[in-house]
């Protein structure tokens, strides 16, 4: 992987799934994809590669204790990979996804150990953008989802602000635009009998809880 500025132009008004091959196939590598999400612009690599992983944290400077966030393609591949939801996170679910809401679910083995920093367990959601969903469909896998920013740094909003990550020659960057910006997906656990805020985002707790009593 020695080409830099590897860049693709994709509507996401008329993605198809085949169009998200290339990158995919980045990915399968153990490349890095830079690409947008119904937040910002997220950076993927597959969880299941130690060195891929590394990688990652190498590239954003980010502390190698910090767990990563994953996306998937549908509750189906959540489902697939980390086992049936609690009932009350498939509410949840059937609620809120494709949207900007996590779920805590238990980490499958398939996954590095240092996606979850030693917790042993997830935040994984299906993202209410087509590329994002379009890219874990294509991998066939949950992917990450942790932004495309250096640690400490803005959110990237628009491929144009990637900066030095795009220069990177790890980096795969799959240009959809302008994304919607705002707050990070609120991530909830829902595993027990009772749902727990994580930590607070696009989605308030109240309407998180108001979704639970219909």
């Amino acid at each position: 992987m020695t080409s830099r500025r590897r860049i693709q132009i994709v509507s996401a008004d008329r993605v198809e799934t085949a169009e998200l091959e290339p990158a995919a196939a980045w990915l399968k590598a153990g490349g890095i994809v830079a690409f947008p999400t119904d937040t910002f612009y997220g950076l993927a690599v597959d969880p299941g590669s130690d060195a891929a992983v590394h990688a990652l944290f190498d590239l954003k400077g980010r502390d190698a204790t910090a767990a990563i966030p994953l996306i998937a393609a549908s509750a189906r591949q959540v489902e697939g990979q980390c086992g049936p939801l609690a009932p009350l996170a498939a509410r949840l679910a059937a609620r809120w996804w494709p949207g900007p809401l996590s779920l805590i679910c238990d980490a499958p083995a398939t996954i590095a150990a240092s996606i979850h920093g030693g917790r042993h367990t997830v935040a994984i959601r299906v993202p209410a953008h087509a590329i994002a969903r379009g890219l874990a469909e294509a991998s066939g896998a949950i992917v990450t989802a942790t932004s495309a920013n250096l640690s400490g740094a803005p959110p990237a909003a628009s491929a144009d602000d990637l900066g030095t990550i795009a220069d990177d020659s790890r980096v795969f960057v799959i240009d959809g635009g302008r994304t919607p910006g705002g707050a990070p997906s609120t991530i909830v656990d829902a595993r027990g009998a009772r749902a727990e805020l994580v930590r607070d985002g696009a989605i308030p707790w109240g309407r998180v809880l108001e979704s639970l009593q219909r």
